[in-house]
């Protein structure tokens, strides 16, 4: 990935509403390079949706979970993809409060989930309908609760504040 590219995607995460004139002087090329650029980007998987992020709590939700899991064994590979299949046909619907669902590693689990919440209530829910995904040990998931009502944030979700880091990203390999 060269310098432009990523500058383009710095740009990008900073305000992707930008049109590509906006965009092209920003990162110092032409119009119908950015264009060409984004198309490739897009077809090669840099980037994969463009969005926003709103302000969660004035959409009603108060609390950000992030909850690990372990699993009840390790998983072999065809029991990972089914593992992955039941969970898209959880989530399928669209209406859940799942932003992310992801193996990883550390702290003695195997998974996290980060979710967003109306109320405790809510949060208290969604644990027991998680209780679905069979192949996660439940007994000894544990969550990490953020209050969205807090008027004190130290550094709110956004990817603007990632976006300078993007161009220090494989800086050895552009030369």
């Amino acid at each position: 990935m060269n310098n432009l590219e990523l500058k383009l995607i710095s740009e990008l995460m900073k305000n992707s509403r930008r049109g590509n004139r906006e965009l092209a002087k920003a990162v110092g090329t032409s119009q119908p390079a950015v264009v060409r650029l984004m198309k490739r980007l897009e077809k090669e998987g840099y980037v994969s949706e463009y969005t926003m992020i709103p302000n969660f709590h004035q959409l009603g939700y108060e609390i950000l979970a992030l909850t690990f899991f372990a699993f009840k064994k390790e998983l072999e590979p065809e029991e990972i993809e089914k593992a992955r299949e039941t969970t898209r046909e959880h989530l399928k619907n669209g209406n859940s409060e799942i932003l992310m669902f992801e193996r990883g590693m550390g702290l003695g689990y195997g998974a996290v989930v980060v979710s967003l919440h109306e109320d405790y209530a809510s949060y208290i829910e969604f644990r027991k309908r998680a209780r679905q995904f069979q192949f996660l040990d439940h007994s000894s998931a544990e969550s990490f609760l953020v209050t969205m009502k807090d008027k004190v944030h130290y550094r709110p979700l956004t990817f603007a504040t990632l976006a300078g880091h993007v161009l220090t990203l494989k800086k050895n390999n552009r030369d």
